[in-house]
C-alpha cells in the first residue's frame, strides 16, 4: 500500500489473508479501509517486522477491527506509545505474540512461508530485528524484509536459506544501508518494490541501490512514484497493476498480450468507457454468474488500476458500472478523475493475468 514513507503489504490466498506492517499512526484508517475495501474481514496473520512506528503505527488498529488468527513479532521492544498501544490491542483482543524462529514454515491457504530472519537474540538498533520472510505460492516467490540492514542479510546468507525469489521488496525503504550486492544477486530477483516517501528527508531510495537494481535489469516499482503497487500471482507468472508508471531508465514490460486461446472468462467484457463522466460499463454476456475477485481494470494510458475485491460477482447477462470522480456506479473506483478524454484505451485483467476485453 502507498503509506508514503512507511511500510504496508496486504497478501491474499483464495479465502486467506494476512498483513505485514501496517504504516505510521496517521495511516491506520487508510490501512484499516484498504483491507476492508477487498473483502477482508478475517487476518489469518499479522505480522510486525519490528517496533517502529512507520511499521506498526497502524496495528492496533487493524488488531481492533478485524478477527486475528496468528499475530508474529519479533522479541525486540521499544519504549514508544505506539509499541503500548500494539500490546494493549493484543491483550484487550485476548490474543498472543508469536516469536519468529528463523527455519519455520506456515501454511496460507495454497501459499506458504519461512521466516528467514532475525537470526540473533541482540542487535544495536531495531532494524536487523526485522521479520523476513520468503513467501511461495506455485512457481513464484516474494521475499519481504522489513528494515532488515547488512548484519542481518549476511545471517541469512550465511544459515543457506533458499532466497531465490521473483519479486523483493527492497528493505527499509531502499536505505544505502540495505540490499548489499551480495544479498541482492542470491535473490536475483526480477521485480523489486520499494515502500517510500514522495520527497522524503532521508534521501530514501538510495541512488546506490537503485543503481544496483538497474545494473541487474531488475525491474523496479516505487510507491512514492506509482502509489499502491499490486503483483498477482496465478502461481506460474506474476503481473504488475500500478497507478503510474514504473521507474524510468528500467525496462518496462508490456502488457499481458491477448491469448491465442480466449480464456474461460463467462464472456465479461467492456460494454462501454464514458471517458467525460468517469463511468466504465462491464456486460457479462454468459449464462453463469462470473466471480471478478482479483480482476483488474485498467486505464491504458494513466496506467491506472483497480483490483477487483473478493467476493465481486457480475450476475448472468447483468451489467456492472465503475464509477470515478463525480460519477455514480454499482463500484466506486476512487473520487479522483481516471479516464483521458482525449482518448483512453480500457482493458480488463482476469485474475491469471490474462486480457479478457478491450475498449
Amino acid at each position: 500500500m502507498d503509506v508514503g514513507q512507511a511500510d504496508a503489504i496486504l497478501i491474499k490466498q483464495g479465502a486467506s489473508a494476512m498483513l505485514v506492517d501496517a504504516g505510521n499512526n496517521a495511516d491506520a484508517e487508510f490501512v484499516v479501509q484498504y483491507i476492508k475495501d477487498q473483502g477482508v474481514t478475517q487476518l489469518d496473520y499479522v505480522i510486525g517486522t519490528h517496533p517502529h512506528e512507520d511499521h506498526i503505527g497502524g496495528l492496533d488498529a487493524v488488531i481492533r477491527e478485524f478477527q486475528i488468527g496468528k499475530i508474529i513479532m519479533p522479541k525486540a521492544v521499544a519504549t514508544t506509545k505506539t509499541y503500548e498501544d500494539v500490546l494493549v490491542a493484543i491483550q484487550q483482543k485476548g490474543l498472543k505474540i508469536t516469536a519468529p524462529v528463523a527455519g519455520t514454515e506456515y501454511g496460507f491457504g495454497a501459499a506458504a512461508f519461512t521466516v528467514l530472519a532475525p537470526n540473533s537474540a541482540s542487535y544495536e538498533g531495531l532494524n536487523n530485528h526485522s521479520v523476513v520472510i520468503r513467501m511461495i505460492y506455485g512457481k513464484t516467490s516474494f521475499l519481504l524484509t522489513g528494515d532488515a540492514e547488512a548484519i542481518s542479510e549476511k545471517e541469512i546468507l550465511d544459515k543457506g536459506f533458499t532466497l531465490k525469489s521473483d519479486v523483493l521488496k527492497i528493505s527499509h525503504h531502499g536505505s544505502v544501508t540495505s540490499t548489499t550486492a551480495e544479498f541482492l544477486d542470491a535473490v536475483d530477483p526480477r521485480y523489486a518494490v520499494i515502500s517510500v516517501g514522495e520527497g522524503n528527508s532521508y534521501g530514501h531510495p538510495s541512488p546506490s541501490v537503485i543503481k544496483r537494481l538497474q545494473d541487474r535489469g531488475i525491474q523496479v516499482y516505487r510507491t512514492d512514484e506509482n502509489g499502491t503497487v499490486i503483483a498477482v500471482s496465478d502461481g506460474a507468472a506474476i503481473t504488475f497493476a500500478v497507478q503510474s508508471t514504473p521507474t524510468p531508465d528500467v525496462p518496462v514490460p508490456s502488457a499481458p498480450a491477448q491469448p491465442a486461446v480466449p480464456p474461460k472468462n463467462g464472456g465479461v467484457v467492456i460494454q462501454s468507457v464514458d471517458l467525460v463522466n468517469e463511468v466504465v460499463t462491464l456486460k457479462n454476456t454468459s449464462s453463469e454468474d462470473v466471480d471478478l475477485s482479483g480482476w483488474v481494470l485498467l486505464s491504458v494510458k494513466g496506467n491506472q488500476s483497480f483490483v477487483f475485491p473478493q467476493g465481486t460477482i457480475i450476475k448472468a447477462g447483468a451489467t456492472l458500472t465503475m464509477a470515478s470522480g463525480d460519477a455514480a456506479g454499482d463500484i466506486r473506483w476512487t473520487n479522483k478523475n481516471i479516464w483521458n478524454n482525449d482518448g483512453d484505451p480500457a482493458q480488463l485483467i482476469d485474475a491469471r493475468g490474462n486480457v479478457v476485453s478491450e475498449y
